[in-house]
C-alpha cells in the first residue's frame, strides 16, 4: 500500500479534529478524500506529509512511518495545499529551477523543461507567477509537486477558485497525471470525483463515515431511499402498490405516480408484475439515479 492511516487522532487543544481514523490507500489508486468544511480533511493530508504530527496513531507512506522517516518521505510525496503558495515575483521556470534545486536533482534543467511542458505551462514559463492566471497558477502548483517525479500525489482543493473551463484543464491534468501515481484529492466538486476517482472516503466531524468504490456510492447508507416515477394507463389502488415490499410511500402527481423507495431494495420487477396483475399498461418506469451528492449530503447533514 502507498498510504495507510492508523487510529489517527489530532488535537488542536481541547478540539478533536480528527477522531479515531483509519484507511489504506494502495499504489496507483486515485482516491477521492471528501467532507463538509471542518471535516479534517486538511489536517489528514498535513499529517500525511509531515506537516503536522498526529497526536496519536499511526501513518506510514511507502510502508515507512511519516514520524520516523519524514525527510525521507519528502522525497516520494507531492503536495499541493489548499492555498497554493508561490513567489510571485519570481518567474515560472527559475521557481521549479528553485524547488528542484531544494530536492538536489540531477539533470535538473531537463527536468525542469519536461515537467513544464508535461503540465502545460510552455507558453507562460517566461513570465513572472504573479502574472498568471489562477488556473495556470494551479499549474505551477502541480508541476512543483511532481518535479521530483513523487510516488504519491496529495491536493487539497485543486480546482479551488477555477472557472469551469480551467477545472476542465487541470481535471484532464490530474488524470493523466494518475496513470502512474498514487493520487489523494479532496474537493468540494461531486462531478470531479465522480470523473477522476476509482474510490471515495468521506469524513464528517473527524470520523470517517464511508470508504467505498466509486461503482458502489449508491449503496453506502442502505437506509436511503430513492425515487420512482410510474405512469399507468388508468389510475390504480395505491394502497395495494404501498403494500409491495420495500416502497415506503406513494404520492400521486398529475397523472404519474411518485414511489419513495428502499435504496438497497429493486422494486421495479415487483411493479412491472403489479401492473401484469391489474390489468394496466406501464407508460413509465423510470429511477432517480442516487449519486455522490446525495450520499454525500445523507453521511454529513
Amino acid at each position: 500500500m502507498s498510504v495507510s492511516a492508523k487510529n489517527i487522532t489530532r488535537l488542536f487543544g481541547s478540539q478533536k479534529a480528527l477522531d479515531d481514523v483509519t484507511f489504506t490507500i494502495n499504489s496507483g489508486e486515485i482516491v477521492g478524500f471528501l467532507g463538509p468544511n471542518g471535516a479534517g480533511k486538511s489536517t489528514m493530508m498535513k499529517i500525511i506529509t509531515g506537516y503536522l504530527p498526529a497526536t496519536s496513531g499511526v501513518t506510514k507512506v511507502c510502508g515507512l512511518p511519516v514520524d520516523e522517516y519524514s525527510l525521507e518521505l519528502r522525497k516520494k510525496i507531492g503536495y499541493l495545499p489548499e492555498h497554493n503558495p508561490l513567489y510571485l515575483d519570481t518567474y515560472v521556470r527559475e521557481y521549479l529551477d528553485m524547488v528542484g534545486g531544494i530536492y538536489k536533482l540531477t539533470g535538473l534543467k531537463q527536468k525542469t523543461e519536461a515537467i513544464i511542458d508535461r503540465t502545460g505551462l510552455t507558453a507562460e514559463a517566461h513570465k513572472k507567477i504573479g502574472a498568471l492566471s489562477k488556473g495556470y497558477r494551479q499549474r505551477v502548483g502541480l508541476a512543483q509537486a511532481l518535479i521530483h517525479d513523487p510516488e504519491v500525489l496529495i491536493l487539497d482543493e485543486p480546482t479551488t477558485g477555477l472557472d469551469p473551463n480551467q477545472i476542465v484543464e487541470v481535471r484532464n491534468l490530474i488524470t493523466e497525471i494518475g496513470r502512474d501515481k498514487t493520487i489523494m484529492l479532496s474537493t468540494h466538486i461531486m462531478q470531479e470525483v465522480e470523473a477522476i476517482c476509482e474510490r471515495v472516503i468521506i469524513v464528517n466531524k473527524g470520523r470517517v463515515v464511508a470508504d467505498e468504490r466509486a461503482e458502489g456510492i449508491a449503496s453506502l447508507k442502505p437506509g436511503a431511499e430513492v425515487i420512482i416515477t410510474v405512469e399507468f394507463d388508468r389510475p390504480c389502488e395505491i394502497k395495494q402498490l404501498e403494500s409491495i415490499e420495500g416502497i415506503n410511500s406513494v404520492k400521486p402527481e398529475g397523472e404519474k405516480l411518485i414511489i419513495n423507495v428502499q435504496a438497497n431494495i429493486d422494486v421495479r420487477p415487483a411493479i412491472f408484475r403489479f401492473a401484469v396483475d391489474n390489468g394496466l399498461i406501464l407508460l413509465e418506469l423510470s429511477q432517480e439515479e442516487r449519486g455522490l451528492e446525495s450520499v454525500f449530503h445523507e453521511l454529513t447533514m
